[in-house]
């Protein structure tokens, strides 16, 4: 006898109930299917009566369902209530940011809140990107995001004043300072209020700074409604780039080029 022939009237009913409002190209977690009353023998007999596949320890998704990375990162902010999101030059690039840098991307970049860390189903997973995932605190949690629509489901993702940090953050050794100043010359657009919130909930001194004289190097006009007095930033040099130019108003180092127009 199959196992499919085994199972209840009332399973079959109970896991169609759940496909069925369960957006399709996304990660199911085991923890929130225990949640929903789903206990994991049910589950083991979802997945032997081919409802259900694994993809890891704790995440499964409908049987011969094709997943990407967008519908785990759904799974790990609706289900697992986690703050990892696409941010830097990911976001940059699914908002249409970067496209004159990068025609093709080969990598994602994540973050996350210093607490959080990639489940091992994640990391493990070929998502068929490399994924670069960075926990950290540097930001505030609540702010900056946007929602970013994916086939049947949505996800947020940093909007462009977050992302732009988030490049700073990993300048100088993850993330060229001239390509930064590239992705702020098309930010023409931020809004000086929001950019103001996010400086203010920003405890990276060395990304305000970046950020400041990026924005002041660009002559954008949302530059002028930024009010100093309101963002720390902190005291005492910092050299960012080994060999550069010292720019006095920020106390910072950069790149020769930045300095010299080039």
């Amino acid at each position: 006898m199959s196992y499919i022939g085994t199972m209840s009237t009332d399973d079959g009913s109970k896991i169609n109930q759940l496909l069925k409002s369960f957006p399709s190209g996304t990660v199911i977690l085991s923890s929130w299917l225990r949640e929903k009353g789903y206990s994991p023998e049910l589950q083991k007999r979802y997945r032997k009566s081919s409802w259900l596949e694994s993809i890891g320890t704790g995440a499964m998704i409908r049987k011969g369902d094709h997943v990407t990375y967008e519908g785990a990162i759904y799974a790990l902010q609706q289900l697992a209530n986690l703050s990892i999101h696409p941010g830097g030059r990911t976001a940059l690039n699914l908002l249409g940011k970067t496209h004159y840098l990068e025609l093709s991307p080969k990598s994602v970049v994540l973050f996350g809140d210093r607490k959080e860390q990639l489940p091992i189903w994640f990391s493990n997973y070929n998502w068929e990107y490399s994924i670069h995932y960075y926990s950290s605190g540097f930001l505030a949690t609540n702010l900056g995001y946007t929602e970013m629509e994916f086939k049947s489901f949505k996800f947020k993702i940093s909007d462009p004043t977050r992302a732009m940090m988030e490049c700073l953050f990993l300048v100088p050794n993850r993330q060229s300072l001239i390509e930064c100043y590239e992705i702020m010359e098309g930010l023409n657009s931020l809004r000086p209020t929001h950019v103001q919130a996010l400086l203010e909930h920003c405890n990276s001194v060395k990304v305000k700074r970046l950020f400041l004289y990026l924005a002041e190097k660009t002559g954008h006009e949302w530059v002028k409604h930024i009010q100093l007095d309101k963002t720390d930033l902190g005291k005492g040099k910092r050299s960012i780039v080994k060999g550069g130019v010292y720019d006095p108003k920020y106390q910072i180092t950069v790149d020769k080029e930045l300095e010299s127009g080039g």
